[in-house]
């Protein structure tokens, strides 16, 4: 496959995964009507593994793990971390002003990815990234407050685990012999043994299984969960890391257009400047990829 052609596919794949994952922020909130964050988070977890080894077997893909070590750091990283923190995060938390804060990936990706990848980003890598930054804080609007502290930090926390994930994934790939599809069924599987773990020790009340929740579930398992995360690893494997942690801000975007088009919740003025910010750099540091 020629360079444009894989970078063709991985923006594809970009625009598929930004519509999922925007659009799941909002179910991850429903579902909390239903169960507690973490009992959520395992079923999720365990769920979507079962459908990624289903997929695995009927492509005809060998079911032997990659290197244990990589895989299983990326798991307790990118499910366990992640998704325990964003679950957590959400039930003091709006749904978008989460899911931005748990995008502050791309930028905790550039400190990460330098020591860890030897990515080293340039100038006009670091002005779009700091404009970027400037559009966060416009839609964030700090002077106003977070909401509850605990669930900020919890929100920056699993941005912070995701971007390590980012860097495993990275050397993961580095080392030859797997694919997108069989790195992120295994660190699924061992991802979702974490959250079990968590989901045992931590005291919750009980699941409520109707209707809405065993929709919000599916859409978790099948898509978000299990489609959007292989889709994001073609995504780390065919981008430099720094780059597709940029671009993944189209997903909170996409997640503030869709409430105001669904929601009626329209950006003011510092949110609409701010997505505009964002927007640019996008543009920016994609045509920089080229």
């Amino acid at each position: 496959m020629t360079d444009s052609a894989s970078r063709r596919g991985a923006l594809l794949a970009l625009a598929v995964l930004t519509l999922v994952w925007s659009y799941n922020w909002v179910v991850m909130k429903q579902v909390l009507q239903y169960s507690g964050p973490f009992e959520f988070a395992a079923v999720r977890g365990v769920l979507a593994t079962l459908v990624l080894f289903a997929v695995l077997a009927l492509r005809g893909e060998t079911l032997r793990p990659p290197p244990l070590k990589p895989v299983i750091l990326l798991g307790l990283a990118q499910t366990t971390a992640f998704q325990s923190l964003v679950q957590w995060a959400l039930v003091d938390g709006g749904a978008g002003k989460t899911a931005m804060l748990a995008y502050t990936m791309p930028f905790w990706l550039l400190l990460l990815a330098w020591p860890l990848l030897r990515e080293r980003p340039d100038r006009r890598r670091l002005a779009f990234a700091a404009l970027a930054g400037v559009g966060l804080i416009g839609v964030l609007q700090p002077w106003h407050g977070l909401g509850a502290n605990s669930s900020a930090l919890l929100a920056l926390a699993s941005g912070l685990s995701w971007a390590l994930a980012v860097a495993i994934s990275k050397k993961a790939f580095a080392g030859g012999g797997v694919t997108p599809l069989r790195l992120t069924a295994w660190q699924m599987l061992f991802g979702a043994i974490g959250l079990c773990v968590i989901a045992l020790l931590v005291p919750e009340r009980g699941i409520a299984w109707e209707t809405p929740f065993l929709w919000g579930l599916a859409y978790n398992a099948v898509l978000a969960s299990g489609l959007a995360w292989v889709l994001w690893a073609l995504i780390v494997q065919r981008l430099p890391a720094t780059v597709a942690g940029i671009v993944s801000l189209a997903v909170p975007i996409c997640g503030v257009l869709l409430a105001w088009a669904l929601l009626g919740e329209r950006p003011d003025a510092w949110e609409a400047a701010g997505i505009a910010l964002i927007a640019a750099a996008l543009v920016g540091i994609s045509r920089r990829a080229q």
